[in-house]
């Protein structure tokens, strides 16, 4: 195929791990379009990268080194005069660096030979993306995901631009993609649903030996993950007098406020707040677990899931999943028959089908089964990674 390139604001990230299985699993089809990513991601956890991949990407400059880059370039004729005009006219108005990155990318692209870049999140990273089409020969599209689509932030580049510019628009879920169609109705034919995917080959097999049961979540310490709601579960299951250990993998800016939960309900022997982990940590952890739960909320923002990659990596490694009737995760569990969903911030309801899956291990298994089956069919990452670049492909000028 002919090719393109990717924009990130940050890759390799620890907390978006959906974006570099794509990557990688271009690599391993023989695809290895260029990536470039705004900001250097030196302060994430460490992970089990590829240092092949790694190695490909190409951090742009800080802010001092780029506004001087682009000085030069201008100096040495690189830019015409409507990029020339555009950055004096923004100024230093909010986002103007996203001009000044769009013209580094586009002149490496143009060195490259590339006429498309590819974005994920409707964020920093489509809008420089956006100001790369409009100063250079270069398509873009990009993948929404989450708070991008249903909590989007004001900028002036906003999400309705970004829709309007874009030759594709991707989205991880039906819901998703429907949402997006209604609000933006003379775009719909361009707006597309793939879900995200893994290799379901990557994860171990739960074997539900665990004693006391354990049930594990991971997500970011943040109000729509709604762990506050999966703590108070678990101090109604201790009320009940019920063994189980619970594990919440994740770090974030609730942390204090969730520990001090934690204590309040005597919960300190029970539920632990386990902090980040590399992915080997967590897939080990899931084999290790008895049933997953992710109990996700709207957020005072608007800001919700929409197709969580880590119930994705539970049912790809057998486990029943717990979690709410919000987003996207509908289509992922299907209800009594790979695990259960509930109505958001019902902590009784929650506690009592992890309740039913500690109690009944024959039905974690036949849950877990379906999910892992439901994953093979719908999340296979080969075959959706085939499907984006077909799409992307066909849309090339």
């Amino acid at each position: 195929m002919r090719q393109f390139a990717y924009l990130f604001e940050r890759f390799p990230s620890f907390g978006q791990t959906f974006c570099y299985r794509e990557v990688a699993e271009l690599a391993r089809q023989g695809i290895a379009p260029p990536v470039f990513s705004i900001r250097n991601p030196k302060d994430e956890p460490p992970q089990d990268w590829d240092t092949r991949i790694v190695q490909r990407v190409e951090c742009l400059p800080e802010e001092k080194q780029l506004l001087e880059w682009v000085h030069r370039a201008s100096k040495k004729g690189k830019l015409t005069t409507e990029i020339i005009g555009a950055l004096d006219e923004w100024g230093r108005r909010t986002d103007f660096l996203r001009l000044y990155q769009a013209v580094y990318v586009g002149l490496r692209l143009k060195e490259m030979g590339i006429r498309h870049v590819h974005a994920h999140f409707a964020g920093m990273a489509a809008r420089t993306a956006f100001w790369v089409q409009r100063f250079f020969p270069v398509t873009f599209s990009f993948t929404a995901h989450a708070n991008d689509i249903f909590a989007p932030r004001a900028f002036e580049i906003g999400l309705d631009k970004l829709v309007d510019a874009a030759h594709v628009i991707v989205t991880e879920t039906d819901y998703a993609a429907q949402f997006l169609r209604e609000r933006f109705p003379e775009r719909a034919d361009r707006i597309h649903r793939i879900y995200n995917g893994l290799n379901l080959a990557g994860f171990g097999h739960a074997d539900f030996s665990s004693s006391p049961p354990l049930i594990v979540a991971v997500g970011r310490l943040i109000a729509k993950k709604g762990f506050a709601n999966l703590i108070r579960a678990c101090g109604l299951l201790a009320g009940r007098g019920k063994s189980f250990q619970c594990e919440i993998m994740g770090e974030g800016p609730l942390e204090n406020e969730l520990r001090e939960q934690i204590k309040q309900l005597d919960l300190e022997n029970r539920v632990a707040l386990a902090g980040a982990k590399p992915q080997r940590e967590v897939r080990q952890r899931l084999v290790a677990a008895n049933v997953f739960v992710l109990s996700s909320v709207v957020d005072p923002q608007g800001g919700m899931d929409n197709l969580p990659t880590v119930i994705m990596e539970a049912m790809a490694t057998g486990l029943p999943v717990v979690s709410t009737d919000i987003g996207g995760i509908p289509e992922m569990v299907a209800q009594n028959e790979t695990g259960f969903l509930v109505q958001p911030g019902d902590a009784l309801a929650l506690a009592a089908v992890i309740e039913k899956l500690i109690d009944d291990r024959l039905l974690a298994q036949k849950l877990g089964h379906a999910g892992h089956e439901r994953a093979r069919e719908l999340f296979s990452i080969e075959k959706n990674v085939r499907v984006l670049c077909a799409l992307i492909e066909a849309n090339l000028p």
